[in-house]
């Protein structure tokens, strides 16, 4: 089951559980699934990796949208934002610590043979892909920067 397929059903459940927010959550990514499905070129198809991407980036603007909310005194809406943020990264995988990242990214650097800084991009491109979806590219980047240097 792709997971497309997996949030139209949990709107179904999430309908006959009378889950006002996790309703109207899994209809916004619906939306923003078909219209990536619908986007020319993408062929009326949707990989789970790109699914993966759009739900981080949606998951990383209902916290930057909670942050605004609490900075202007909002507490409501950012209650809001943060409670569809949760559901959202209910369909994420499980985040890497920052040990697990490091380990992976010196099995990047020993697989690439890197040697410094010089290499950077090499290894940031192959560990980027290797952990998609599971780390934050700006902890990758410091992890990789601080084992180069």
């Amino acid at each position: 089951m792709t997971l497309f397929d997996k949030i139209s059903e949990d709107i179904k459940a999430a309908m006959k559980a009378r889950d006002k927010v996790r309703l109207e959550t899994l209809r916004n990514i619906k939306k923003v699934f078909l219209e990536a499905k619908t986007a020319p070129g993408a062929n009326d198809t949707l990989e789970d990796a790109d699914a993966l991407k759009i739900l981080q980036k949606l998951a990383k603007q209902g916290h930057e949208s909670a942050q605004t909310f609490i900075s202007n005194n909002r507490q409501d809406l950012a209650d809001e934002e943060l409670a569809q943020a949760r559901v959202i990264e209910e369909y994420l995988p499980k985040p890497l610590t920052d040990e697990e990242i490091e380990s992976e990214v010196k099995a990047v650097i020993a697989e690439t043979g890197a040697q410094g800084m010089k290499d950077m991009g090499r290894v940031m491109g192959i560990a980027s892909k290797k952990m998609a979806g599971r780390a934050d590219g700006r902890a990758i980047s410091a992890i990789v920067k601080r084992l180069l240097a």
